[in-house]
Order: C-alpha cells, then structure tokens, then sequence
C-alpha cells in the first residue's frame, strides 16, 4: 500500500513545520529525505504515522497496525533482551505461535544478531541496538515503513547491515520513507525529497535533482562571495546562480552534497535579499 501527504501544512505554534509539501511514498520503493535540522523530515515522518495532524493538506497511510516506525531514540526497552523484544512488539501486533517465532529468528539473523539474541539491549553496541530497534519496525511485515535517521551514528558495518534490511523490506513490497543525514545513502534511493525550513527545496530521483539543479559550482582557495561558499575537503566550492559568470573557471560537477548546500544557500539568502536570485 502506498501512502502521500499532498499540499501539507503543520504548524507548531507560529513555527511552519511543513509548508504545502507534497510527496509520494509508491509500495516497493525507498524514499529519501534529506534536509538539516528543522527542515521537517521526522515532522512529515510522524504526520504519516498519524501523530502529528495537518493543519492544511490530506494525507493517506495505513492504520497504524500496518506501519512501522522506527523513531529517533533507542528504539527498544534496555532490560529486555533482543529476543523478548522482538517478541514484544510481534505480540502488540497480534503475531504468536510457530510463525511468529519464524519470523523472529528470520529477523535477528538479517540483523546480524543471531550471537547476541539472549542479551539485553542495554548491553548491546550503538549500531547492534540500532538494528534491533529497526528488526522492531519490520516484524510485522507493515505495508508503510518510516525511519528517522536510521544510520546516524551507526558505525559503517552497521550501517550496511541497515542498509541491507532496509532494501529487502522495500523488495519485501514495503514503501519505505527514511530521512536520512548521510547524502550517500539518499543516493541509494529510488527518490529523493530535499527539505529546507519545511519546504521543498527539490524532489525526484538523483539523476532527476542532479539534471534539474541550475547555476555552477566552482572550486576555489579564496571565494569571491563567502557567503555562497562552503568547505569541501581541503578546498571551498562556490555557487553561481544562473546568469552569473564566475570568476574562477575550475567548475565542479555537483554530487548531491553541492546541491543540497547550494539549494539551501539560495533559498536563505533569496528570502533574506527579497529577491529569486542574488548575483554577484
């Protein structure tokens, strides 16, 4: 089952959390989001998970018996161990007998936790813990899965074991919608959405944000305009919004960190100029 938001709008006091964003999460398909903090990526998590409603827009998920959520935090209770939560949450759910305990086994082994299933959580690793609680999420097999920042601060095994679990659970036939602060990983996806201040700064999958982004990015030791720059390496990258002619001919071609920094930069800096554009 799929699940969208269309035109949605959330607002927290006089904080616009979401602004008319629009998205689409198809059955089989991980979306990205992307975006720094109070972009809005875990408000339009938890709007699809039905905690959080619109103050403008529709929006369509399943009940909350067939989504998975992975939150934020830990994800999962300290004193019990791997096994007992997974049977826990398998038992919320309704799921008992010889298939539920199947598909426990199945999922302690696709998070790599088979040696560890007899140990509490509180005595598991960040990364181990991390794919417990996201073992949690899928256990049930939900339609609709939502995942705030899984990988963050996960070490790389993990991470590629999350990364794993997450595409067999799309392949699985879940829609998958993840934010995400590793750019690599958006890349994986079959589509990205690049949030900024709860707007859409840019949606589609990499090959589509990547061919629609206009302007140059240059590479440069000392930028013209410091303020559209920003540390890359041992270097500094430069936008120039379309019609501005750089001074520095070293182009870059941009990879989806350039875009999401120069997106973000023209947006800023065009709502603080009152202008589409700030040119040099």
């Amino acid at each position: 089952m799929s699940a969208y938001v269309r035109s949605a709008t959330v607002r927290f006091g006089d904080t616009v959390a979401l602004d008319g964003v629009s998205v689409n999460v198809p059955s089989g398909q991980i979306v990205a989001v992307v975006g720094g903090d109070g972009a809005g990526k875990s408000t339009l998590l938890r709007t699809l998970a039905r905690e959080v409603a619109l103050d403008a827009g529709t929006m369509s998920a399943p009940d909350k018996s067939d989504l998975g959520l992975l939150p934020a935090g830990p994800g999962s209770w300290a004193a019990l161990t791997v096994r007992q939560n997974l049977e826990f949450v398998a038992g919320i759910y309704g799921r008992s007998g010889s298939d539920a305990t199947a598909r426990i086994d199945e999922m302690i082994a696709r998070a790599g936790l088979t040696g560890a299933a007899d140990r509490t959580a509180s005595a598991l690793s960040g990364g181990m813990r991390r794919k417990l609680a996201a073992a949690m999420a899928m256990i049930h097999r939900p339609s609709l899965l939502l995942l705030d920042e899984p990988s963050t601060g996960v070490d790389p095994v993990s991470r590629i074991d999350l990364w794993r679990m997450i595409s067999e659970a799309a392949a699985d036939g879940a829609a998958v919608l993840m934010s995400t602060t590793y750019l690599d990983e958006a890349e994986r996806a079959g589509y990205l959405v690049v949030l900024e201040r709860g707007r859409i700064l840019a949606q589609g999958s990499y090959d589509d944000v990547h061919r629609g982004f206009t302007g140059t990015i240059t590479r440069t030791a000392d930028p013209v305009r410091p303020e559209w720059s920003w540390r890359r390496g041992h270097e500094r990258h430069e936008y120039w919004p379309p019609g501005a002619t750089p001074t520095n001919s070293s182009t870059v071609d941009p990879d989806l960190e350039d875009i999401v920094i120069a997106l973000s930069l023209r947006r800023m800096l065009s709502t603080e100029t009152g202008v589409s554009e700030v040119a040099p």
